[in-house]
């Protein structure tokens, strides 16, 4: 990723080329939609990135304010996992999404934001994605015994 392209997709100035500098094998991909802006991460390259996005001076993002999923089953990468970044410092939001197969699985990132415990239990709970290096994946919302994962748009619906 150079950091011209970079920092033409992610208009913050320094955060965005720094990002692309540390990082410049990484294909990362940006977006800006009403002010609100989207980073695309490859999921090999994560855990490199949202370490990065919380420890670089210039970004500061401290705070994973949520984690989500969203199913497309039509797609060949069906899943897309979604965090939601807050930095106080700078009183900025960012959003990071990764893309995953059918059987989805990503490492977790609760040894950087330990808050991520919860959320990732219900991303999984929800929509079976598997956070890998989690320290108690487990349902949170549903019973133990329960089949299937309920936000699937494959899940049937009973009246």
């Amino acid at each position: 990723m150079s950091a011209e392209k970079t920092a033409a997709l992610w208009d913050d100035g320094t955060s965005s080329r720094r990002l692309a500098d540390a990082l410049s094998e990484v294909e990362i991909s940006a977006s800006d939609f009403r002010g609100e802006t989207t980073l695309i991460v490859p999921v090999d390259a994560l855990l490199d990135v949202m370490a990065f996005l919380r420890d670089d001076p210039e970004c500061s993002y401290d705070f994973l304010t949520d984690v989500t999923a969203v199913h497309w089953p039509a797609d060949a990468e069906p899943f897309e996992v979604v965090y939601h970044l807050y930095s106080f410092e700078r009183n900025t939001r960012l959003r990071v999404k990764t893309r995953l197969g059918p059987e989805p699985k990503l490492p977790s990132v609760v040894e950087l934001w330990p808050g991520a415990n919860w959320l990732e239990r219900e991303c999984y709970d929800m929509f079976g994605v598997t956070f890998e290096g989690h320290p108690d994946l487990r349902r949170i919302l549903m019973p133990d015994d329960f089949e299937g994962w309920p936000l699937r748009k494959e899940f049937p619906l009973k009246c």
